[in-house]
């Protein structure tokens, strides 16, 4: 072999050394990358949990409120309904009352059919 040869073959890890080193950073750097992803993916997740059950509590608490309307305006149509059979009111207070009712009954009853689709 002659010197050019020895010489050759010295140089070469000095100069692939340096392509090596680029190499490592690029791959730190896309490890770093990957990793703030999955960090922001981690928050997403976190921050979606919380908005769905923050809904969820809103809208069981609307629900609640319904139902508690549903129950009082029945009370108050049993009640109409005695005072019509006892001569103290009409007839329609008794028509009235069950117009509120019908109401309260339809609004809670879309709010549950909606909100089962979700």
């Amino acid at each position: 072999m002659g010197t050019w040869g020895v010489a050759g073959q010295l140089t070469q890890p000095i100069f692939t050394a340096g392509r090596l080193r680029g190499n490592l950073r690029y791959a730190e750097s896309q490890q770093r990358q990957y990793l703030i992803a999955y960090k922001q993916a981690i928050q997403l997740a976190f921050r979606d949990v919380s908005d769905a059950l923050i809904g969820y509590q809103k809208y069981y608490e609307v629900r609640k409120a319904q139902e508690e309307t549903v129950q009082d305006l029945s009370d108050s149509v049993a009640t109409s309904l005695k005072r019509y059979r006892g001569g103290i009111a009409t007839y329609l207070e008794v028509l009235d009352n069950q117009r509120s009712l019908f109401s309260a009954q339809l609004t809670l009853a879309q709010d549950v059919a909606m909100n089962s689709r979700v």
